[in-house]
């Protein structure tokens, strides 16, 4: 497509073109940013913290729901029942304040931004938030059932399952983010295109060798057993399927647009 003239681009384009500001303001920004990001975690982490305890008994109810009649989680370490739920608070608060974290990062790179790609650029920031979001509600409300389940069933007769509420924590923070990423691959094929560095059809060429990538994924990021294994890698090759999907249809815009 033939580049546009410097009267027929928009105005809003030219600006950005010539608004260069110096490094050094970009570092004060910066940092402006990173100060408001973590004074909303500390403002959310406060109240949290007060509800750390519930909120830990709430996280652990999967868990909790498949050991066997008499048994417990413990804490192995003296600190441990207090460390434990402050570090979960403190989790929660940076999970809860993704949105205006995201929003942070999207003031400090909006300005350079061209007005297509702040169109292109802001719902993918939206997708991403509701994708990793889902992709938490997805192992906490299947995953974790099902594998909790079949850890407890096949424990040898004799072992009493007790589990360190430090360690659980460090599982099930490990899941998430585990699974929070994977859910973001739609994402990331659209960027692809979008950039051009990859087209739908050559990631689609690539399928096979995305699909034993999945399963490998889901071998070094889950518990070793088949079923959190498959939880994982299978819905990981479905959402680069829908990524292709998508990528086609923004080559089709692009092309008419063209």
């Amino acid at each position: 497509m033939a580049e546009k003239s410097e009267d027929e681009r928009d105005p809003h384009d030219i600006a950005v073109d010539s608004d260069e500001q110096p490094f050094l303001d970009h570092l004060i920004e910066l940092r402006s940013r990173i100060l408001r990001s973590l004074a909303v975690v500390g403002i959310i982490f406060i109240p949290i913290y007060y509800f750390a305890n519930d909120l830990y008994e709430w996280l652990s109810a999967p868990l909790v729901a498949q050991l066997p009649e008499g048994s417990s989680m413990i804490a192995t370490q003296v600190a441990t029942p207090f460390t434990t739920p402050f570090v979960l608070a403190i989790f929660t608060a940076i999970f809860i304040g993704v949105p205006y974290l995201l929003h942070q990062v999207w003031a400090f790179v909006s300005p350079g931004l061209y007005r297509h790609e702040k169109k292109f650029a802001l719902p993918l920031l939206f997708s991403s938030i509701c994708l990793f979001y889902a992709g938490m509600a997805f192992v906490f409300y299947l995953v974790f059932p099902l594998i909790f389940a079949f850890f407890t069933q096949v424990a040898p007769e004799g072992v009493a399952i007790m589990t360190d509420i430090n360690q659980y924590l460090n599982f099930v923070m490990k899941m998430f983010l585990a699974f929070g990423i994977a859910f973001e691959i739609p994402i990331a094929t659209m960027l692809l295109v979008w950039s051009g560095l990859a087209t739908a059809d050559g990631m689609a060429n690539k399928r096979p060798y995305v699909i034993v990538g999945c399963f490998i994924v889901g071998m070094l990021l889950t518990p070793p057993d088949v079923i959190s294994q498959l939880l994982l890698a299978l819905p990981t090759w479905i959402l680069f399927e829908i990524g292709v999907f998508l990528a086609r249809f923004i080559e089709k815009r692009e092309t008419a647009q063209e």
